[in-house]
């Protein structure tokens, strides 16, 4: 290694120049960083003042280097590479451009990794996002001026960020084009760089046992959220127990981890049994616990599990989740075709710290969509899991609308991500961020999340065709009801139904009001059980009794051929029918009643009777005969069909809701509409129930009106 001209060719020129602009553009960032330490930042920007006067004083003119002996010169470089590897301290080779090319092992154990893993990466993805743009200037001075400069630098270590002082040195290397780095990190004889409150305290990392070991309070970036309990076991695992988990969670290494082996085998000596035992056991209740949020849920509901979802893993694993979905009903399956195309991924929800500058960032990331070529997208296309324990690229997670990188605005140097997929497609990704105060993401972090991916994906699969069924349920059944009740001369209709809380089938009830013969007919029923089976017996019912009313008179005759109908089907129906002969001011009601609760009568003057019960239900025997009577009703009176699951409601001591309380109900709102009414019992009925129906509920009323002087 020998000193070089300080000379510039135009070429070069050229090239100092772009990368001048590449260094200005990331002071900027680094002043927009949460916690900037803008000392730093303004001493690299007078660094990088002083390089550009460098470089013009050095226009037009060029250097040479000396030639020697290749013999001597390859006994120089192995003289050199023994010096190096055994140096008492760490030592970094640094091209021009940061890029990392060699370590010896006192560096590689300083970051709790390997030699072959940090060779060929940016030195600044090992630093901490405050102090990066400043440390890159840094080294460009040196390289500039060949002055040795001294650094403060927070590393991001395998456990927890190691502050360091860095003494940069110029060095050139006989057949390398361009000068060289060498940066000897030792300890930090002064507090370390002031990167914010988060660098000034570094959080306490707890133990095994759970028991947070003596240190610093934490810091005031931290007072927002408690530590995440992935700190609870050290992360310096071995190759065997990250694939036994790996295996244990259904999952295998992704082929996108960089360097993956490599950096599982960096560790430095063996943890005790306990500590990887905790390790383990604490990602295994991590994944329990997801289960019992996603699945605590009579139904399931999209929306509810991605945000437990993402709250999970911002508490337990990371200091930031992304969940990314898409908007149709699936992504890429197995077989996806190059000229197909995917359904687009939509950002779902970003939890973060609770801390006020934290809330404000979330809100705004949540509209920074996961476009083509970040990393999130790159995942959902391909399907394979990705895992970035030091970022060199802050693009990855996109660009804020600011142009500043996402990673940047959080202060994020670890990012993974991993597809949300049931096996038959990807339906979005699941993205982890962090900071790296309790280390970089490792392949054991990378199993838990895609297991819980899997999870995820099941829930909201579930949850996708649940929902599908619920609104083909709902349009079975309103093609099963009137979609609006007739106008009948001299008396007022109003009708009600109610779908159970629980369940995406349809229901049984139907009602129905219609011509007949001598007048006009109200017929109410339930099918037994749900379903598109029972949907069809409903259809038929209904449409039956409508027919039959046209050459039939009597409600008795019409149930009777209904219940012929029937006889074929595997399902029985109770019903009720009124025949009406509405007169001025009066209706004749003749009822028919096949095994179904009997009609209400609620007098003008509040007086309540209950009309005859009798028949068996349709559909069971041959020999069918309905239960009859003959009610009149003057102005003022009101006519109640109801199925049987007003009755049969149940409160939370399975008490049922009755027939006192429904005449009670209806008693006190006698002097209001028809429609009225049925609201006074929806209410009644809700109220009693805590609005849990575990059947449907179908009410038709009818009311004789005063005549009009038209």
């Amino acid at each position: 290694m020998h000193d070089q001209s300080d000379q510039l060719e135009p070429e070069t020129l050229l090239r100092e120049i772009s990368d001048l602009e590449g260094r200005i553009g990331e002071l900027r960032q680094a002043a927009g960083v949460p916690q900037p330490d803008l000392r730093a930042t303004l001493d690299a920007a007078l660094v990088e003042l002083e390089l550009a006067l460098t470089v013009l004083r050095t226009v037009g003119t060029e250097h040479t280097g000396e030639q020697g002996g290749s013999a001597a010169a390859e006994n120089e470089r192995r003289v050199l590479r023994t010096v190096f590897q055994d140096a008492p301290v760490p030592l970094f080779l640094l091209d021009r451009n940061t890029t990392v090319r060699r370590v010896n092992r006192q560096a590689a154990a300083l970051l709790g990794t390997s030699a072959g893993y940090v060779s060929g990466k940016q030195f600044t993805a090992f630093c901490d996002m405050a102090t990066r743009a400043a440390v890159r200037s840094q080294i460009a001075a040196v390289v500039r001026t060949g002055r040795r400069h001294p650094v403060k630098v927070r590393f991001l270590g395998r456990e927890h960020p190691v502050d360091a002082t860095v003494t940069l040195a110029r060095v050139w290397i006989r057949g390398e084009p361009d000068p060289m780095v060498v940066a000897a990190a030792g300890p930090a004889n002064a507090p370390a760089v002031d990167s914010g409150p988060a660098a000034a305290q570094p959080k306490a990392r707890r133990s095994a046992a759970g028991r947070a070991p003596s240190a610093p309070a934490p810091s005031a970036a931290a007072a927002g959220r408690a530590a995440p309990a992935r700190t609870i076991a050290a992360r310096g695992t071995s190759t065997e127990t990250a694939s036994a988990l790996a295996v244990g969670t259904g999952t295998a290494p992704a082929p996108d981890v960089p360097a993956r082996e490599e950096h599982a085998r960096s560790t430095h000596a063996a943890q005790p049994d306990d500590e990887a035992v905790a390790t383990i056991v604490h990602r295994m209740d991590v994944l329990a616990t997801a289960s019992e949020l996603l699945l605590d849920e009579p139904v399931f509901n999209e929306t509810v599990a991605i945000r437990r979802c993402a709250r999970l893993l911002a508490a337990e694993l990371a200091d930031w989740a992304f969940i990314d979905l898409t908007v149709g009903n699936g992504g890429p399956g197995p077989s996806a075709q190059a000229g197909g195309t995917p359904p687009a991924l939509r950002r779902q929800v970003v939890m973060g710290p609770e801390d006020e500058r934290s809330v404000e960032a979330a809100r705004m990331l949540e509209e920074v969509e996961p476009v083509q070529g970040t990393l999130p997208h790159t995942v959902y296309l391909t399907r394979q899991s990705a895992l970035r324990p030091h970022l060199e690229n802050l693009d990855v997670l996109g660009v804020c609308p600011d142009g500043q990188p996402v990673c940047g605005k959080i202060g994020v140097t670890s990012v993974l991500s991993v597809p949300i997929e049931d096996g038959d497609r990807a339906m979005g990704t699941i993205t982890l961020a962090a900071s790296g105060e309790y280390g970089p993401f490792d392949l054991m972090d990378l199993g838990v999340v895609q297991r819980l991916g899997r999870y995820l994906a099941l829930v909201i699969r579930a949850a996708r065709l649940y929902r599908r069924r619920a609104e083909v349920a709902e349009t079975l059944q309103a093609g099963l009801l009137p979609r609006a009740l007739p106008a009948i001369p001299g008396v007022s209709v109003a009708a009600k139904y109610l779908t159970a809380t629980h369940g995406s089938e349809v229901g049984g009830d139907f009602y129905d009001v219609f011509r007949t013969e001598n007048g006009w007919g109200l017929i109410l029923g339930d099918v037994c059980g749900k379903g598109e089976d029972a949907a069809a017996v409903t259809a038929a019912a209904r449409h039956c009794a409508r027919l039959a009313a046209r050459w039939k008179a009597d409600p008795g005759d019409v149930l009777g051929i209904v219940n012929e109908a029937l006889m074929d089907e595997d399902r029985f129906v109770t019903a009720v029918m009124a025949g009406l002969t509405v007169e001025t001011e009066r209706v004749t009601v003749s009822l028919g009643t096949a095994g179904h609760p009997p009609a209400i009568v609620v007098r003008a003057d509040g007086v309540i009777r209950s009309a005859s019960r009798g028949g068996v239900p349709l559909g069971l025997f041959d020999d069918f005969e309905a239960g009859q009577d003959t009610i009149e009703l003057g102005v003022g009176d009101t006519l109640i069909l109801h199925s049987d699951g007003v009755l049969e409601a149940c409160n939370m001591t399975r008490q049922e809701f009755g027939q006192e309380r429904l005449l009670e109900a209806l008693a006190g709102h006698a002097g209001a509409t028809p429609a009225g009414m049925l609201d006074a019992v929806e209410d009644a009925l809700l109220n009693f129930c805590d609005s849990d129906l575990r059947d449907d509920v179908s009410m038709l009323a009818l009311r004789v009106e005063q005549a009009s002087l038209d």
